[in-house]
């Protein structure tokens, strides 16, 4: 059940081969820590937000939140996220599977700095089925992002 635009991005990336398909739904921090056999905090959740109308994905460990005004502080606004129903539409994945590769032209991705305590982290591969194993650097180039910000709270180095 593997999204092939999420496969040839990380094939042409060399990451291919971190793809792992589960039997049971990733679909949220809980079920992906399940299903991984890890804590929910190194599960990174890719979120999508609108930032002066335009989408803008951030990247964050499963224990985070995010900050109002760390976030404004990084996009000059206060967050708010892609209405449920858009998501598919507007980032190019439904909820439950959005990830930070193959994202819709012109997205920005940016990763949050509370994923760079752990020496792997879990983002989805596309659908609700599929997970990335990655180290923080390697998400960083997987996903072509746009650099680091720090827009959440909740969680402790």
């Amino acid at each position: 059940m593997l999204n092939e635009t999420v496969y040839r991005w990380l094939e042409k990336k060399g990451f291919a081969d971190r793809i792992t398909e589960h039997a049971e739904t990733i679909d949220t921090v809980e079920h992906a820590a399940q299903q991984i056999g890890c804590s929910e905090a190194e599960i990174a959740k890719t979120l999508s937000f609108l930032v002066e109308d335009k989408p803008v994905i951030v990247v964050m460990a499963g224990d985070g939140r995010v900050n109002s005004s760390k976030f404004k502080a990084q996009f000059h606004m206060k967050p708010g996220m892609i209405p449920r129903d858009r998501v598919e539409e507007l980032v190019g994945f439904a909820p439950g599977g959005v990830c930070p590769f193959g994202v819709r032209d012109g997205i920005p991705v940016w990763l949050d700095v509370s994923m760079k305590r752990f020496e792997y982290i879990h983002p989805a591969g596309g659908n609700e089925f599929v997970s990335v194993k990655l180290t923080p650097d390697e998400l960083e180039k997987a996903s072509d992002a746009v650099g680091w910000c720090d827009v959440c709270k909740g969680w402790e180095e």
